[in-house]
């Protein structure tokens, strides 16, 4: 096994170069780049696509020259060259597409993830205030799914083909097929001040007064500010995951040793829990961690932004719009590489559950 783990993590680095160096490209042709939103401000030919003061203070009016030339850059006519030439050194543009891309692996290799162009606060520590929040919406979604998934799937294989099979699949495939974003909107105009009725927060995880609150009314203001959000964003989850159980459930069911063990007067209960169980519940078990970071990383961003949920979902996406690229690559990097070993967690978990997999004698 630690050959097996050794050739998985060194399989890493090729997928997270190949990763990196293709967005990377992709950004190089992307329009609209830092250089451009800063002349865009200073010139009133764009919207405020800068959220604070960033870099050496060059934002400043009495940069702003009067010679009239060409510029690679959208709107810089009537701008200094001298300027935009500050401009383009102040967020690393000065150099070759190459020397730039080396020297961001370089200090990615070492976790360095520089500075935000237009947040004055490093890379790191955006990311680190962001992600409270982001752990707590994929969090609550993965147990809440798999605590009335795993029963639900179970109860469906038991009862396959009955009218609570019947109906139950009806629930779960018209919640899988309404996308989280628009529920959560159905949610807020019926219950968080819409046309209706005016029972939750509409923004944040807690109120103003949280500081001043007891313990147990702390913990009470979290859920409720929690509770719109969770409740569009398990739908998905929760049928995925119900439906995955009852499948590999029914698949255990039907095979030898059931019958077997059936043969030799065990109960319903023991057959089903002491021996399917195990087996059922390998690739439901093994994909806990994948589930986790779906909704961690990616399963938030229409919802942090349609509930003012400030996590990383919203990071990444505003990020993106204001072009932010030190922001937009440190995400990428951090995402790709958790993915990566939660891959291989997932996998390790599948030999710990079952023994009899053995990855080592496998092409990796």
């Amino acid at each position: 096994m630690g050959a097996y783990i050794l050739r998985r993590v060194l399989l890493m680095i090729p997928t997270l170069l190949g990763i990196m160096a293709i967005s990377f490209a992709v950004i190089q042709f992307a329009p609209g780049g830092p250089v451009e939103q800063v002349i865009a401000k200073l010139t009133g030919q764009g919207s405020d696509a800068l959220s604070g003061g960033g870099g050496d203070g060059l934002g400043g009016q009495d940069n702003v020259g009067t010679a009239e030339g060409s510029s690679k850059y959208r709107g810089a006519q009537g701008l200094d060259p001298e300027f935009i030439a500050k401009l383009e050194k102040q967020f690393g543009f000065d150099r070759p597409p190459l020397e730039r891309f080396g020297l961001m692996i370089w200090n990615y290799s070492r976790f360095d993830f520089g500075d935000s162009y237009f947040r004055d606060i490093s890379v790191i520590d955006l990311i680190l205030e962001k992600m409270p929040v982001s752990i707590s919406i994929g969090l609550w979604i993965t147990l809440i799914s798999y605590l009335i998934s795993i029963p639900l799937g179970i109860r469906k294989a038991v009862k396959d083909g009955s009218t609570f099979d019947v109906w139950t699949s009806a629930v779960v495939i018209v919640g899988y097929a309404i996308p989280g974003f628009l529920f959560g909107v159905m949610l807020m105009v019926f219950f968080a001040g819409g046309s209706f009725f005016d029972w939750f927060p509409l923004r944040g995880l807690t109120s103003d007064n949280f500081d001043q609150l007891a313990w147990y009314q702390k913990i009470g203001d979290y859920f409720w500010h929690l509770a719109l959000p969770l409740t569009a964003m398990v739908l998905s989850a929760f049928a995925t995951t119900t439906l995955l159980t009852k499948n590999s459930f029914l698949d255990e069911i039907r095979k030898q040793y059931v019958v077997t063990a059936r043969a030799k007067g065990l109960s319903e209960r023991q057959v089903l829990y002491g021996h399917v169980f195990r087996n059922a519940m390998l690739i439901v078990i093994a994909g806990f961690p994948g589930a986790f970071i779906s909704a961690f990383f990616a399963g938030s961003l229409l919802i942090e932004n349609i509930f003012s949920l400030d996590g990383l979902g919203l990071l990444g996406y505003r990020s993106v719009i204001d072009r932010d690229y030190p922001v937009v690559f440190a995400t990428l990097y951090i995402f790709s590489l958790i993915g990566l070993f939660v891959s291989l967690l997932s996998d390790l978990i599948y030999t710990w559950i079952d023994p009899r997999i053995d990855f080592e004698r496998r092409d990796v």
